[in-house]
Formats: C-alpha cells, sequence, structure tokens
C-alpha cells in the first residue's frame, strides 16, 4: 500500500473513532451544488461526505478535503461556537494558526483540532515547491454554517 493511500486510511479510521464519542473533529466550509469551495488562492475544497449522527441528535458529521498548490493559502476564517474541527495533514506540510495559539506547521501524519467558535487566520501549504492536502472533520449543529470567510 502507498504511503498517501495508508495515510487516507488512517486518517479516516481517527475521523470515524471520533464519531463514536464525544465527536470533536475536522473543518471547512461546505457550499455549493458541487461541494467545492474556493476562498483562498491555490487551494481546492472537496467535500467527500456529510452524514447525521445517529446517537448524537441534531449533529451532522461533514469530511472535507482541502488540496493546496505549492504557496497556496486558504482564507482567512472562523467557525460558530456550534461546530467543532479536526484537521489531518494526509499529503506534504501545512502552517496554521487557530485562536491565539502560535502559528505551526503540520506535516503528513500530524493533526490538529479547532474548539466550537476557532478563528482560523491561517491555513496555508507550508511549500512553495510541494503541494499538500489536509482532511476536515467537522462535527456541527445541523443547519449551522460550517465556516465563515473573514473579509
Amino acid at each position: 500500500m502507498r504511503q498517501s493511500q495508508r495515510r487516507w486510511h488512517i486518517a479516516l479510521v481517527i475521523a470515524a473513532v471520533g464519531i463514536g464519542g464525544t465527536a470533536a473533529v475536522g473543518a471547512y466550509p461546505v457550499s455549493g451544488a458541487a461541494g467545492r469551495i474556493g476562498t483562498g488562492k491555490g487551494e481546492r475544497q472537496t467535500t467527500i461526505f456529510t452524514k447525521s449522527l445517529a446517537n448524537v441528535p441534531g449533529k451532522l458529521l461533514t469530511a472535507v478535503t482541502v488540496d493546496y498548490a505549492p504557496g497556496g493559502v486558504s482564507a482567512p476564517h472562523h467557525h460558530p461556537k456550534q461546530a467543532e474541527v479536526f484537521a489531518y495533514v494526509v499529503d506534504g506540510a501545512v502552517r496554521s494558526k487557530v485562536n491565539d495559539e502560535p502559528e505551526r506547521v503540520y506535516k503528513a501524519g500530524q493533526f490538529w483540532y479547532e474548539p466550537p467558535g476557532a478563528a482560523h487566520p491561517i491555513s496555508a501549504n507550508a511549500s512553495t515547491t510541494e503541494p499538500a492536502r489536509l482532511l476536515a472533520v467537522i462535527v456541527a449543529d445541523n443547519g449551522v454554517e460550517i465556516t465563515i470567510v473573514d473579509h
């Protein structure tokens, strides 16, 4: 099994395990008929799936991939108090800053958590020569806009 395929399997297992507990996972906006949005430069977001959580009434699990071109960035954004985010780097390296925490670089196989109401002013490919990919898993109240772009 290729390394990136193995990472995908690990990421999906991590997301599935999170569903069974208090469900604190994943993260990025999902809108548009095709489930794709683009608010930054050199990024592509694709919805993998959206599912109501049977054991957590009123909650929805959404999984999104964010593919960054070399030097790609997401627009600064925040999440509502009704959403929690788990982000897992599948390939490459991603720069991230959540709330007042210091900016960090996460490499393939590493992850971070964004608590309810989190501000995410920096999310970008850490490389200007290689692409990067992350898996964002979001647990939020049904009907809530999960990501709000800061203008």
